[in-house]
């Protein structure tokens, strides 16, 4: 596969053919400063703000689908997406129609009240999926936190406080809060807070052998278990549907709820609208965050009527959850990924990928593996270039692309459901110079 630019089509947001020319230049109008708007830099982020990042040495200011524009107008192509956030890239009519129309009506209520947004936005959800009831909060760690609190509840009001015992994965990430964190099982993250919360098990990820003794010998003291489809923090590893089946057969047996973590795999990232509907198994709760507002902060829990009903008036809340901004937004964002044309280009997306990655690697072998779902995909360095991760993102950005890692071994590409082929070929051109650049 020719890596020049050209022009192509593949079906767009709307589900019709799109035409476009490449941007070649990494060059755009420079990003005018208002005279009256504080001058910033990258400088100002080791000035003003707590360390807990290290963002790279230009600033974005401006994007339209997958390309950015940094505050001296160079342009990059964007194969991140915000960590698999902007499922439909930058400045999407659908979404700037939404947040317009709904800014001019309402911005907020307490949970005192409800508000239309998120009445609809929970219909559409429920509609589509296994859930009947959904709770609408700020991020995936909060979603996770939900699903978390509302399976020791159910647990203790059903079965008694013995069952509280978690089953999570080795190398799984899911949120930052304290108990999430120790969910995770990452100790790089949990490690330094003091005491972490009581009662989780972490086994290898798609070891069912494990699993199923883990089963065997606490199966009376679980009361979930929860676990990613695709595992992405982890190293881009998809989950065998054997190892899913399996899961969901023994928290069936064992009275335990299933909880799949959707954050990143969830709203057509892997091909599907949530990724368990591709892995013939249907969970007890679920999460979804990142793609669900395409940018803007939401995060969403999903479960039956059933469970949800241990959780009564007041014994969980948010103070911004299901606010009425948030899900309009995440309502248009739904409407244009659930259709055939969008989820259909996702599976077409993959295969451009696959097949572009591979002809990089038939003239340099940068990879021993290449795997991942949907426009989902992890680029594992071969053994030469291990632990060189964070150098090939470092050169993407100084070749024009922006990049994530999985790890210190994978390259993870999570760019917008709906990119252009043109977009495609040239930030797999600038992915090959940035390999090219790092790994010398």
């Amino acid at each position: 596969m020719s890596a020049a630019p050209k022009s192509a089509t593949l079906p767009d947001s709307e589900g019709m053919a799109v035409r476009r020319d490449i941007v070649t230049s990494t060059s755009h109008a420079a990003y005018i400063k208002p005279a009256n708007e504080l001058p910033v830099t990258r400088a100002t982020f080791d000035q003003v703000m707590v360390p807990c990042f290290a963002p790279a040495p230009f600033i974005p200011v401006r994007g339209e689908g997958s390309r950015v524009w940094d505050q001296t107008g160079r342009m990059y192509v964007d194969f991140a997406s915000g960590v698999a956030v902007t499922a439909l890239g930058h400045a999407h009519p659908a979404m700037i129609r939404a947040l317009t129309e709904q800014a001019h009506k309402i911005w907020h209520v307490s949970n005192w009240f409800t508000n239309e947004p998120s009445l609809r936005l929970a219909q559409k959800l429920v509609d589509a999926t296994f859930a009947e009831r959904v709770f609408f909060c700020n991020s995936g760690a909060e979603a996770n936190e939900a699903a978390l609190k509302l399976a020791r509840r159910y647990a203790n009001d059903r079965f008694g406080p013995q069952k509280a015992r978690i089953i999570s994965t080795q190398n799984a990430f899911h949120g930052r809060t304290l108990f999430t964190v120790t969910a995770g099982g990452q100790a790089k993250y949990a490690s330094g807070f003091g005491p972490n919360p009581a009662g989780f098990t972490h086994l290898p990820y798609n070891d069912v052998a494990a699993l199923r003794a883990e089963f065997a010998a606490h199966g009376a003291d679980i009361c979930a278990m929860i676990v990613e489809p695709m595992q992405g923090e982890g190293g881009m590893t998809p989950g065998t549907p054997e190892y899913l089946q399996a899961a969901r057969q023994l928290c069936t047996e064992h009275e335990a709820l299933l909880i799949l973590d959707e954050i990143q795999s969830g709203m057509g990232r892997t091909g599907t609208l949530f990724s368990y509907m591709q892995k013939g198994i249907v969970p007890d709760i679920m999460t979804s965050a990142k793609g669900l507002g395409g940018g803007f902060p939401v995060g969403a829990m999903l479960t039956t009527a059933d469970i949800a009903s241990v959780f009564s008036v007041g014994v969980h809340g948010t103070t911004y959850g299901g606010n009425p901004l948030a899900c309009a937004v995440a309502s248009a964002v739904f409407d244009v990924i659930n259709t055939i044309e969008v989820l259909d280009g996702v599976k077409a997306r993959h295969a451009l990928f696959m097949e572009g990655l591979k002809t990089i690697n038939a003239r340099r072998r940068f990879f021993c593996d290449l795997r991942g779902e949907g426009v989902w995909l992890g680029c594992e360095l071969d053994t030469p270039w291990r632990g060189r991760s964070m150098d090939v993102l470092k050169a993407a950005g100084e070749a024009g692309l922006i990049v994530l890692v999985a790890g210190p071994d994978v390259v993870r590409l999570a760019p917008s459901l709906v990119i252009t082929l043109d977009e495609i070929l040239e930030g797999l051109a600038r992915l090959e110079a940035a390999l090219s650049r790092a790994l010398n």
